[in-house]
């Protein structure tokens, strides 16, 4: 189906940078292109605009770079959605490095230009990804059909469809990346894993494929192989945090801490500002024994949303875990004063002065505890211990 012209399509418009939202704008009007202007200063803002079922967007223009969900992120999130993933989308970064390159190219970007850039080179981008949406080549043709048999459940026809468009074009990436998932998908291990090799040649840069092999080497039981491809896949692109996060949790289950540190660590750089993110990446730590990144990680948190307080708690029970006494009851304290009821607290506090021979301080929790729970027996028993 033909696209809408320009001039009545309505634009999403997303960047953090008002300016920068308000230059393309003018640049659109200048051209009397779009009905109508949606904006969003990020990803998380545009995605709840394209929810809402009483706007049609177009076309979106959207900045790569954004906090709490980016450029790509977003464009993942569209690609996965039936009604969404068609809307042409036009990619802006402030440089082409492998990075952007790598993403644009895993999530099927439609166009990216550069900044800075002038109103004609907007206006040429514009036109020439509608002209390839409304005139698609045989090769796209084949892999839109693929896509078409795949979700009608006819998956040896989609695998036909994207043989031809590998045919067709042989040095793209793209449809060995498309057989292997669908290989994979169909159970045939080997033959995905050939087809995402032969996409790694073509493309060094294509990061899904590695990520792909490297789950069908683990699934294989080859854990050096598909650390090897996890690697690789962070090498080109440590962007992707929660592929990133999957890999070092894949190297602590293999007791390779040092290793999986380094990979949190780089990813907590990547996602420094996403409280959630860093919570659940120092629970991983605390989890698996990496005891002080998981302090560390809390303590940032903590900073970022001064409001969780039970932050303390989780701070506190880690410190106890590294027997770092002092440190744990000062964290301790902290989560008791909140939550003045929390049994798990007070016993914690409790263990913690008994270990330090500190009776008397043992004993005032135990005893708040008694009069929770009057048949707490380690409380009971510290209690005794103290006399």
């Amino acid at each position: 189906m033909k696209l809408k012209s320009p001039k009545d399509m309505n634009f999403l418009i997303v960047d953090d940078v008002d300016n920068m939202r308000r230059s393309v704008k003018a640049m659109l009007k200048l051209i009397h292109y779009g009905k109508s202007f949606y904006e969003a200063a990020n990803g998380r803002d545009a995605w709840q605009i394209l929810q809402d079922e009483n706007v049609a967007i177009d076309f979106i223009v959207s900045d790569y770079n954004m906090p709490y969900v980016s450029g790509t992120e977003l464009l993942n999130l569209i690609r996965g959605s039936k009604k969404l993933r068609d809307i042409p989308f036009l990619m802006i970064t402030a440089e082409a490095n492998m990075d952007i390159v790598a993403e644009a190219a895993e999530h099927d970007v439609d166009a990216y230009m550069t900044k800075p850039f002038v109103t004609a080179t907007l206006e040429q981008k514009v036109n020439e990804l509608l002209g390839q949406i409304n005139n698609p080549n045989e090769f796209t043709k084949l892999l839109l059909v693929s896509r078409t048999l795949e979700e009608a459940g006819d998956i040896d026809g989609a695998i036909d469809a994207a043989k031809k468009a590998s045919q067709l074009n042989g040095q793209s990436s793209r449809p060995y990346r498309e057989l292997g998932r669908l290989f994979v998908k169909k159970g045939d291990l080997p033959k995905g894993q050939i087809c995402f090799e032969k996409a790694t040649d073509i493309n060094r840069l294509d990061v899904s494929s590695y990520h792909a092999l490297g789950q069908i080497y683990f699934r294989q039981g080859k854990v050096d192989k598909a650390m090897e491809n996890f690697s690789r896949a962070m090498d080109i692109s440590p962007r992707h945090s929660d592929r990133a996060l999957n890999f070092a949790k894949l190297l602590m289950k293999k007791n390779l801490l040092k290793e999986a540190e380094k990979v949190l660590r780089l990813v907590l750089k990547t996602k420094a500002n996403d409280a959630d993110f860093k919570e659940d990446i120092a629970d991983s730590c605390r989890d698996f024994g990496i005891y002080d990144l998981a302090v560390k990680t809390y303590r940032e948190v903590l900073k970022l949303d001064p409001e969780r307080y039970y932050l303390n708690k989780k701070i506190g029970l880690t410190q106890m875990l590294m027997e770092d006494l002092n440190e744990a009851v000062k964290s301790l304290e902290k989560a008791a004063d909140k939550f003045t009821e929390d049994i798990e607290v007070m016993l914690a506090l409790s263990r913690a002065y008994f270990k330090m021979k500190m009776k008397m301080r043992a004993d005032k929790w135990a005893t708040k505890i008694v009069r929770i729970d009057p048949g707490h027996k380690e409380a009971r028993d510290i209690m005794n211990q103290c006399l």
